[in-house]
């Protein structure tokens, strides 16, 4: 794509939904779901008599039709939700929602997996209940990144906005992001109200906690949904998370991403079943007990110098030392996960100075506020040594984490353009810096 092209899909991303899609035609709005309060909408609870086991993954569940809303007010964009069986961390059988939202020209052949960065310990915070006309403080998340993926509208993708934390907000779970993802797009490709079939490609876009389901999907694709992944073209994704570990220690004491420790700490106990607060302090237990429903926005510079010290108790004052910590993280590293086998786009900024996080460990390094840049560079290279060296990193200096994501969009909707153009994915193996990532195994 041109410089020129992507000048003009710049402006398009800020373009409004409401101003782009066609309306909704008088048969689909009489049809439109009303919108419920996120407490009491049954369309996220499958009550079917058959175990959800019986089902395969990307099975759906149940189906409805409502208007496109954005901070509460509806649009005039058609938004399908679907109800589809999925795989949880533990590998359970789960229910999960999914919103499609089909392309303004009515093309099955193309569509995009957006994984928003939503990251909240609070499932009404997903996009799929944004986007039914629920109004929370997290879910502002969401409606911010309606105006990011109309761009996609505008250029033809249909769209597949999966709530990937799941149903009980899972946060920082990577395996789940990557297993409710995938089942997603098998869910848009089963339904028959869509527009999709088994022939539809697909690209995986996502940024920060969106990027932690994009690279999960992309990495579990070939065992978890070889369905799947024969028909995606590419990943394309930035500020990514690769070893919690490392980040835990980049951001201890920093003045605006430390209040992720605790939210990662609930996320990560939740999502496997494992007990955390053996390890914590009076003052931990509280703050544990206090976020269990926080979003990333009730966490953000609340926190200011908080560390892990100040949560553990004295004697686990190093994280090492805390064995069920040290086994969940290592299930939640993308590091062990196995390599992509379709191209990839990485973009990561190196300016957490900025965001205040001015942390430099012993090797760890810096990162762009949250994100350790050492280690996605090192996940990087990984890839290039073990795939097929169709990996493109884009180093974003010196922007940190949030300005590196205004930078990022456009570029990765003008890589995932490319590759479903059927350019040759261009490669940066060989020319990135080496990275050395630390294993945690213990």
């Amino acid at each position: 794509m041109s410089r020129q092209s992507v000048r003009r899909l710049t402006v398009a991303v800020a373009a409004v939904m409401a101003f782009t899609a066609a309306p909704l035609t008088a048969a689909t709005a009489a049809s439109a779901a009303t919108p419920k309060s996120a407490a009491s909408d049954s369309f996220y609870t499958y009550d079917g008599s058959a175990p959800l086991s019986s089902f395969a993954p990307g099975t759906v569940l149940n189906t409805r039709t409502l208007q496109y809303h954005i901070e509460g007010i509806p649009t005039p964009v058609t938004a399908i939700q679907l109800l589809y069986r999925t795989t949880n961390a533990q590998g359970q059988p789960s229910a999960n929602v999914t919103t499609v939202v089909r392309s303004l020209t009515g093309d099955s052949t193309k569509a995009v997996s957006y994984q928003s960065f939503y990251d909240s310990l609070n499932p009404q915070d997903g996009p799929s209940r944004a986007i039914a006309g629920d109004v929370s403080l997290g879910g502002t998340i969401a409606a911010f990144e309606s105006a990011a993926v109309s761009a996609l509208l505008l250029q033809g993708y249909n769209l597949v906005i999966p709530d990937t934390e799941g149903q009980t907000a899972d946060f920082a779970a990577g395996p789940e992001y990557g297993t409710d993802t995938l089942d997603s797009i098998r869910a848009a490709v089963n339904s028959p109200v869509t527009g999709m079939n088994s022939g539809t490609k697909f690209g995986l876009m996502g940024y920060s906690g969106g990027a932690i389901a994009t690279d999960w999907a992309a990495a579990l694709a070939p065992s978890y949904a070889p369905d799947v992944n024969k028909n995606l073209v590419g990943f394309a994704e930035g500020g990514l998370l690769v070893d919690p570990a490392h980040n835990l220690q980049y951001v201890n004491g920093a003045l605006t991403w430390s209040g992720v420790i605790p939210m990662a700490l609930i996320g990560v106990a939740r999502s496997y079943g494992i007990n955390l607060t053996q390890y914590m302090s009076g003052y931990g237990k509280q703050l544990y007990n206090q976020l269990q429903s926080a979003s990333i926005i009730d966490a953000l510079a609340h926190f200011p110098g908080l560390t892990w010290q100040d949560m553990a108790l004295p004697q686990y004052s190093n994280p090492d030392s805390a064995p069920a910590f040290v086994s969940a993280v290592n299930r939640i590293n993308l590091g062990s996960a196995p390599t992509p086998t379709i191209p990839g786009f990485i973009a990561q900024g190196d300016g957490g100075v900025l965001e205040g996080t001015f942390g430099d460990p012993a090797g760890i390094g810096t990162g762009d506020g949250v994100m350790v840049v050492g280690d996605v560079r090192a996940l990087a290279n990984q890839y290039c040594a073990t795939g097929d060296n169709s990996i493109s990193y884009d180093q974003l200096d010196p922007l940190s984490h949030t300005a590196a994501a205004v930078v990022w969009a456009p570029l990765a909707v003008s890589w995932l353009s490319d590759r479903f153009a059927g350019k040759t994915a261009p490669s940066s193996c060989g020319q990135i810096p080496r990275a050395t990532r630390w294993h945690r195994s213990r």
